[in-house]
């Protein structure tokens, strides 16, 4: 169930430099969050063809990327296709190519499973949602959403600690990077996440502030998220991010108008 494979260059300058990085889109996902902004390809209705032939496809794809000069692979919305994921990324093994694996989780993770990946991934990419479980609940239908990604986080810290360790090209090879997408009208549960995160790991965690939020054409959206975030709202969280001495990236307020994925397209993000 993969929905896109492409080259990606809209993503953190350690991930992308100049020449992008290649993402496996998976269909479907573990969260059904009614803002998902890849809503296109994680409703859960997305069929496929046999994973017995898809490998093989996708392995096509993915080779001539890399061939290109493009050493970085990331896996988006994989918790769900785990096993499938470590299958394509041996049959690269198989054939010679061994790019640095991202790992771009909601972080709603099995701890168990993160053991498991401890020697396959080398870059932790978690979007650290909500600081609460109410929020949790409220946009993502879980219930405890809060108590498992924090303990998910807690593992990902685990193996890969604070620093990022990049290569001559700047390139990330090893290491966790938090994302943490603003929601409008909750900017100070935004502010309560990297205060929590400071706390509780520490503050010289790499962090990627988003301001992208846009509301997805076609869903019933609660009226405090049915817009796109205001600057004020982003700069109150982007300012606590800065006190708290993090490091890591943030986004231009035009980034709302960028990143609406056409999934039907060869290339979904117009950038």
């Amino acid at each position: 169930m993969v929905s896109s494979v492409f080259l990606h260059k809209g993503e953190e300058p350690v991930l992308s430099g100049n020449v992008g990085v290649c993402n496996v889109f998976f269909a479907h996902c573990n969260l059904q969050c009614v803002y998902c902004q890849n809503n296109q390809i994680s409703c859960n209705d997305f069929v496929n063809e046999s994973w017995e032939r898809l490998v093989n496809d996708i392995v096509n794809l993915i080779t001539p990327i890399l061939d290109s000069g493009v050493r970085i692979l990331g896996f988006v919305s994989p918790t769900h296709q785990v096993v499938q994921m470590v299958e394509i990324i041996n049959a690269l093994h198989q054939k010679g190519y061994f790019p640095t694996i991202v790992y771009n989780t909601n972080c709603y993770e099995s701890v168990d499973t993160l053991k498991e990946l401890e020697s396959v991934v080398d870059v932790y990419l978690p979007d650290f949602k909500y600081a609460n479980n109410s929020l949790g609940l409220r946009y993502s239908g879980v219930s405890d959403y809060f108590d498992v990604a924090k303990l998910a986080l807690k593992e990902m810290y685990r193996q890969k600690g604070t620093s990022l360790l990049l290569g001559d090209d700047g390139l990330v090879e090893f290491g966790l990077i938090i994302r943490h997408l603003v929601l409008p009208s909750h900017s100070a549960e935004s502010v309560e996440l990297l205060e929590f995160l400071a706390d509780e790991f520490s503050p010289r965690l790499h962090i990627s502030l988003m301001s992208q939020y846009f509301p997805p054409s076609g869903l019933h959206l609660p009226n405090p998220i049915n817009r796109v975030l205001s600057k004020e709202e982003y700069s109150k969280v982007l300012n606590t991010m800065e006190v708290l001495g993090y490091r890591g990236w943030e986004q231009s307020m035009e980034s709302a108008d960028c990143y609406r994925p056409y999934f039907n397209s060869n290339e979904p993000f117009s950038l």
